[in-house]
């Protein structure tokens, strides 16, 4: 399994006392699997996908991440996990502006050392960027960009691609259009892929859809 969730539990401390978002959380996702994490506004989502992601700590259960146990690991671990084996893609595309597009696509792959000129080319002509890499990302439309934010995503060769409303930013004619691109990709590369969504849309065209309702899984 690429991604393991067992007994996950996840608070946040208020002025109230500690107030509980993730309720013993256990799934698992396979190598190639596209999944679906739905649920309500503050029902959790972005939090569990940070956990796994090892972005954010968690009091109870286990994560893995290809294999590997990210509550035994320290900051310094969790990042070099991420550089590696993790990508992340978000609602905002998170570009760096005083770069090029394609060096924004090749930023990631360089900080895992795994730049390869053939493949970020692969990645970049199958979103349609080909055209556009000596551009700098303010000179592009948002669907553009996200495409962009993708390509650098899959050009570092994930194991794990988490993806927080990738296309929430676009119009629907544009997010359909590069949904469709992102999961062709993810197929042709064969990473995991982890999407939380508010769509239906997007949450049927997964494998498989898992729900979040108040800190549990439906």
């Amino acid at each position: 399994m690429v991604l393991e969730f067992s007994k996950v539990q996840k608070s946040f401390a208020t002025s109230d006392g500690d107030v509980p978002v993730l309720r013993g959380i256990s799934f698992d996702l396979a190598a190639g699997q596209t999944l679906a994490l739905t649920g309500e506004s503050g029902s959790g989502k972005s939090t569990l996908l940070h956990v796994a992601a090892g972005l954010e700590p968690f009091e109870g259960g286990s994560v893995s991440v290809a294999g590997q146990d990210l509550g035994g690991m320290d900051d310094g671990a969790r990042a070099a996990l991420r550089r590696r084996d993790i990508a992340l893609i978000f609602q905002q595309f998170n570009l760096i502006p005083s770069l090029t597009v394609a060096a924004n696509i090749a930023f990631q792959a360089r900080l895992s050392g795994r730049a390869d000129d053939a493949h970020t080319d692969r990645v970049a002509k199958a979103l349609g960027l080909s055209a556009h890499m000596s551009k700098y990302p303010e000179t592009l439309s948002g669907g553009q960009q996200q495409r962009v934010a993708i390509a650098r995503a899959l050009a570092a060769k994930p194991k794990l691609l988490l993806a927080d409303e990738p296309t929430g930013n676009l119009d629907e004619g544009t997010a359909e259009e590069v949904l469709e691109q992102m999961l062709d990709l993810v197929s042709q590369t064969g990473a995991s892929l982890m999407v939380v969504t508010h769509s239906p849309a997007i949450a049927a065209r997964m494998q498989r859809r898992l729900h979040l309702q108040n800190g549990v899984l439906a």
